[in-house]
């Protein structure tokens, strides 16, 4: 690779050159603060459902529950590509080009800004028409349709955060992004507390608070990155695509785009059938997604660290030491996430019980649970090779797994199974079932591809 010369920039202190020294303590570095991180993004949606459940109820703890799955499918598209920009900054990084490292960031800034009107006025239009598409009982459609509405009202900051979370990631920077997320989330539960246990409000203050205090986060994460003299500085007469690195961003990301939308829309026919049990059942599932999301957050923040090295250390042609990194990364997902999985299957009613204490709610939480928690050791290995195949370019290969896994297999076995059966419990053993597939064909890839020349093919 052409290498352009040095800009007379600095890097600043914050970014993390992952292309020398020990691997391991390079990851988990990285990997901590983006765990934290991703606790407190969990603790936004996650004490909406604990507050709106304490004081507005089961049917508004139901729509704010039932609404991460409808979420993640509108939102996932545009994250999926942000990712494969994060491998590109990361590619030139690591082979110490700041000119392409600049052109990629403010490419990534305008991708967010379009983006994030485009999802504002779907996710406002058309709300109505999902949550009927999706069998949401009736009881419940006038507050899901609030919440809703009021998050997407809210979509461009919701973007432009993960935007500028995935340039700083991508540059090995995953402090920053925690320390905002730390007082962005904090702002998110005072203002639940004040709007819907002070003033009495409805659900969709819940929705309100998240938009403003991911409004916040965006606002410190710009007025960094506007800093002068860095690598990273974004410069706004400069935000614009360029078609060159948009084309890259697009040929990495839009695979990872594809495969968290086939994802979602998987779960969202999984989460129509769950509506059609009725509310308790909602209710019950949605929980059990709230505690699936903290439970996995060590496993995310692994893969998120792989990517990253992988592509840093790519980019320099330091081949041997990203399968180093890649091996240490699949192992301590696999027996971190065999291990939540064991705590949450004993203690699965005590923490579905903590969101909602009716006995209704708890049966189809814990059944779920006891379920799927003992196979998240499978969940994590096929979320590991994706991770790989993202930071070596490869993304389109996780995209193929998850489209006929993830996606066909699983909705074609839920759809038998309810067409059969009519029982719940059925619908909760395509996770565990479509995970083993998965990874089965994963670890057959990873063994016998070469995977490590990604970028030069």
């Amino acid at each position: 690779m052409h290498l352009s010369k040095n800009t007379g920039e600095k890097p600043s202190s914050n970014v993390l050159d992952m292309t020398s020294g020990s691997p391991y303590s390079l990851m988990l570095g990285f990997a901590m603060p983006v765990f934290l991180s991703q606790v407190f993004q969990q603790l936004y949606n996650t004490a909406d459902a604990f507050i709106v459940g304490r004081y507005l109820g089961t049917n508004a703890l139901a729509a704010v529950t039932s609404s991460g799955n409808l979420i993640f499918l509108l939102v996932s598209f545009f994250m999926g590509v942000a990712m494969g920009g994060g491998v590109v900054i990361s590619r030139y990084f690591g082979a110490k080009d700041e000119k392409q490292v600049s052109r990629s960031i403010h490419t990534m800034m305008a991708f967010g800004a379009a983006s994030g009107i485009l999802l504002t006025v779907i996710g406002v239009i058309f709300t109505p028409l999902f949550l009927t598409w999706m069998q949401t009982d009736p009881e419940v459609m006038p507050e899901a349709v609030e919440y809703f509405r009021y998050y997407f009202l809210g979509a461009f900051a919701i973007v432009m955060y993960n935007i500028c979370c995935s340039i700083m990631n991508a540059l090995g920077d995953s402090r920053r992004p925690l320390y905002y997320l730390i007082f962005s989330s904090l702002v998110n539960i005072l203002l639940d507390l004040l709007f819907i246990g002070g003033f009495h409000w409805g659900v969709w203050s819940a929705a309100v608070a998240t938009v403003i205090s991911q409004a916040a986060s965006v606002a410190l994460c710009m007025a960094y990155l506007l800093q002068k003299g860095n690598i990273y500085t974004v410069e706004l007469k400069k935000i614009r695509f360029h078609r060159d690195i948009l084309l890259e961003i697009v040929n990495y990301g839009l695979p990872s785009g594809v495969q968290n939308s086939v994802i979602a829309f998987a779960n969202v026919i999984v989460q129509s059938q769950i509506n059609s049990f009725g509310r308790l059942a909602m209710a019950g599932y949605g929980v059990h997604c709230k505690i699936e999301g903290f439970a996995f957050l060590p496993v995310t923040s692994f893969n998120m660290a792989a990517t990253t090295f992988i592509s840093q250390n790519l980019g320099a042609r330091q081949y041997d030491r990203a399968k180093k990194g890649a091996r240490f990364s699949i192992l301590s997902a696999v027996l971190l996430a065999e291990a939540i999985g064991i705590l949450y299957y004993v203690f699965a009613p005590q923490l579905i019980g903590l969101f909602d204490p009716s006995s209704g709610v708890i049966r189809y939480g814990v059944t779920q649970a006891r379920i799927v928690a003992l196979f998240y050791c499978l969940l994590a290995f096929s979320h590991s090779i994706a991770a790989v195949c993202r930071g070596a370019g490869k993304a389109f290969v996780p995209m193929i797994v998850m489209l006929s896994v993830w996606c066909v297999l699983r909705i074609g076995y839920i759809l038998a199974v309810m067409e059969l059966t009519g029982e719940i419990r059925y619908v909760f053993w395509a996770y565990p079932l479509t995970w083993s597939i998965s990874s089965a064909i994963y670890l057959f890839y990873y063994l016998f591809s070469d995977w490590v020349h990604g970028f030069e093919r």
